[in-house]
């Protein structure tokens, strides 16, 4: 019994191992809170809805064109900066700065979220329920996007109305356009990393997303695709089918598949008996008149040329005898088949 009794913790042994791994779990508790949860993108869908913007404005554009077409025309064209700039601004105030994802963002189930804010672990159960963009992040993608755009093209424009690039005699403006030139090669390498990057880590898909931390992410966690590809299916089909036609259509020889069709000619004796004076290719009544020899009937003069140019060996097809020679009016044309 003494030995058993000595054995024993005390009391207030669990109070001390408490308080000794306490810090410990503070820690792996907090950082739990502040990990998320790891969510994949289809870059698909990111690029289709950048595509689908893009075609927004330009329908938007069109029919804003539309309405000036009966003022004087090329109005509208040293105003396209503004214009596009307006287009620009009009969907991002009734989109993004209400937080709203914009057109094509919709249609792709996506929007806009900051990837700099962390939810504690309990709120978060998919990865999609971070909130979307600050106030400062809406302004700054406003400014960088629509004034960014704007400023760009027309610092080009004026640049190049103004022949910067040509100007040996003044040296600023000349030192301006190469300035110019590099900034925009710099601006392509930078975006052509981002590219690399995207199609690689699934996130940023530009460089101004990437700059800002605004990261697409899906909308709702479960969607059915709504697009239906059997309007496609059938115009790639068409599309393939005539492009075929196209191709083997001016290999064959009209004459030679008319006499493909038709192999067992009629009999001489009903053909001529049913001869009304119309062309046997066009069945019409020529305006002048070019009589096939030997068979002395009468064809338009273009009709007879064209099939004897395209078969070597043409036959009427009335009495199907080889066509040697045309003559007109008594006269032996000069148009004859060797």
């Amino acid at each position: 019994m003494g030995s058993s009794s000595t054995l024993c913790p005390p009391e207030d042994a669990w109070i001390l191992a408490h308080q000794k791994l306490l810090p410990q779990w503070q820690s792996l508790t907090l950082s739990s809170n502040q990990s998320t949860i790891p969510i994949s993108i289809s870059r698909v869908n990111q690029f289709d809805a950048a595509r689908l913007d893009i075609e927004m404005s330009a329908m938007l554009k069109e029919q804003l064109v539309q309405v000036f077409s009966l003022m004087k025309p090329g109005m509208l064209f040293q105003y396209e900066p503004e214009l596009d700039a307006f287009l620009e601004f009009l969907i991002w105030r009734f989109s993004i700065w209400v937080d709203k994802p914009t057109p094509g963002n919709a249609l792709m189930n996506l929007r806009y979220r900051d990837d700099r804010a962390v939810e504690p672990r309990e709120k978060v159960r998919t990865g999609l329920e971070q909130p979307g963009l600050t106030v400062a992040q809406k302004i700054w993608y406003c400014i960088a996007t629509v004034g960014g755009q704007y400023i760009w093209a027309h610092l080009q424009s004026f640049s190049a109305f103004r022949r910067w690039g040509d100007s040996e005699q003044r040296p600023l403006a000349r030192r301006a356009w190469i300035l110019i030139q590099r900034i925009e090669g710099l601006y392509k390498a930078a975006s052509f990393g981002n590219l690399l990057f995207f199609l690689y880590m699934g996130r940023f898909r530009n460089l101004i997303e990437r700059v800002l931390r605004a990261r697409l992410i899906y909308g709702g966690p479960n969607m059915n695709r709504a697009v239906s590809f059997e309007y496609m299916n059938r115009q790639l089909v068409w599309n393939e089918f005539s492009e075929m036609l196209l191709l083997l259509l001016p290999l064959l020889n009209s004459s030679s598949v008319k006499n493909l069709l038709s192999p067992f000619p009629k009999d001489k004796s009903s053909s001529s008996t049913g001869d009304n004076g119309t062309c046997p290719v066009c069945q019409a009544i020529p305006t002048i008149p070019f009589l096939a020899l030997p068979c002395q009937h009468r064809y338009c003069y273009y009709c007879l040329r064209t099939q004897c140019a395209a078969s070597p060996s043409f036959r009427c097809p009335k009495c199907s005898e080889p066509v040697i020679a045309m003559q007109r009016h008594g006269f032996l044309a000069s148009d004859t088949k060797s």
